[in-house]
C-alpha cells in the first residue's frame, strides 16, 4: 500500500449528498441506477451507479450518500457522470454505499 500525504487527501473533495432522484439505466453494460444528488453549495450533480444487488430505485431518494465531486466528468454511454458514488464491495463483490449514519447538511467534506 502507497502512502499519501495529508496535502494529497485534503485534495479530495468526499461530499455528502442527498439522492433526489433514481431511475433506471438500461443502456449500461453492467447493471446500473442514475442518481441526481444535491451536494447542497456544490450543486445537483449527476452519476450512475453499479448497485442494482443492495438497492432499487424506489429506495434511493431520500437517502445522504458520499460522492467524489472533484474527479473530471466521465462519459458512460450518451450518459456524463459528474461525481463519483462512492461504496464497498461486499462478500460477493456487489457493492454498498458509503453513507452517514446521522443526517448532515449536503456538501459537507469528510474529514
Amino acid at each position: 500500500m502507497d502512502t499519501i500525504t495529508w496535502h494529497d487527501f485534503e485534495q479530495v473533495e468526499l461530499r455528502v449528498g442527498t439522492i433526489l432522484e433514481a431511475t433506471d439505466f438500461p443502456e449500461a453494460r453492467k447493471p446500473a441506477i442514475k442518481v441526481r444528488v444535491d451536494f447542497g453549495e456544490f450543486g445537483i450533480k449527476w452519476s450512475s451507479a453499479q448497485i442494482t444487488k443492495h438497492y432499487t430505485k424506489e429506495e434511493l431518494p431520500g437517502r445522504q450518500i458520499v460522492g467524489v465531486i472533484n474527479f473530471p466528468k466521465k462519459q458512460i454511454g450518451k450518459f456524463m457522470s459528474e461525481f463519483l458514488v462512492t461504496g464497498f464491495a461486499d462478500e460477493n463483490g456487489d457493492i454498498v454505499l458509503a453513507a452517514v449514519d446521522k443526517p448532515v447538511p449536503n456538501g459537507s467534506k469528510l474529514i
